[in-house]
């Protein structure tokens, strides 16, 4: 894995990097940018696997960053570290795609902790065998559809947001997912999540309600009704058949 962390604070910056070269050996390159433009430079011309981004940075922000390697296609799994205690810089962190956000100060030992949980995540071959190919499709709209789900999943999702992305209305990619995947558009999002949220489970690593955040459910008790609905168990009960 290639990890960029990216603080404009020389301590911080250099000191987590330190710490990843001491105690990991599954970080093979590390790259470090001081403001926001090297950040972004860096990503478009290493593409990293993992980023530890703060928010506020010279040049540009760390939501700016985010934004842009977006849009070019590039964003790497990105953990937001913070000093900010702000729910809407958390709100836009994971609107743009963000996977974690720590709050300064926090110790190495924790983010070195989410680095790893990160990797396994990022590694694990099942995460993007389900939406992306076993789910393919002879007809191209609805497998750009499956691509943009299998990426974003983790994000407030709607019909609407996903049919401007692949650009029909509402009401066709609707359509043509129940001609092509005999389920709706909400059955098939509920499926991608809930697929992920079983490997979550597997690791033993988070809690419910953190598992349930991290698929794309605000609600957690509506996550283990959409849980039981699709395996049959609720997530405590597959968490212990599993462990």
């Amino acid at each position: 894995m290639k990890l960029l962390i990216a603080d404009d604070e020389d301590n911080i910056r250099n000191g987590v990097a330190n710490y990843v070269r001491l105690h990991s050996d599954r970080v093979e390159q590390i790259y470090l940018a001081a403001n926001g433009k090297e950040a972004l430079d860096c990503i478009l011309q290493h593409r990293p696997d993992i980023m530890l981004l703060d928010i506020q940075m010279p040049d540009k922000t760390g939501l700016e960053v985010m934004k842009e390697a977006r849009e070019a296609e590039a964003l790497p799994v990105t953990i937001i570290l913070s000093g900010y205690d702000e729910f809407s810089y958390a709100q836009q962190a994971l609107r743009f795609g963000a996977r974690e956000y720590l709050l300064k100060p926090c110790r190495s030992t924790d983010i070195m902790k989410l680095i790893e949980r990160v990797i396994d995540e990022t590694a694990a071959p099942d995460t993007k065998e389900h939406a992306g190919k076993s789910d393919s499709t002879d007809n191209v709209l609805v497998n750009r559809a499956i691509t943009f789900i299998d990426e974003h999943y983790h994000e407030n999702l709607t019909q609407a947001e996903v049919a401007e992305k692949v650009e029909i209305s509402a009401g066709y990619l609707s359509s043509l997912f129940s001609q092509n995947m005999d389920c709706g558009f909400v059955d098939y999002l509920n499926k991608v999540r809930i697929e992920h949220a079983c490997f979550y489970l597997k690791l033993n690593r988070m809690k419910v309600y953190e598992i349930a955040f991290k698929v794309g459910y605000r609600d957690e008790k509506y996550f283990s009704k959409v849980f039981k609905k699709n395996t049959g168990l609720s997530p405590a009960e597959y968490k212990k058949q599993e462990g």
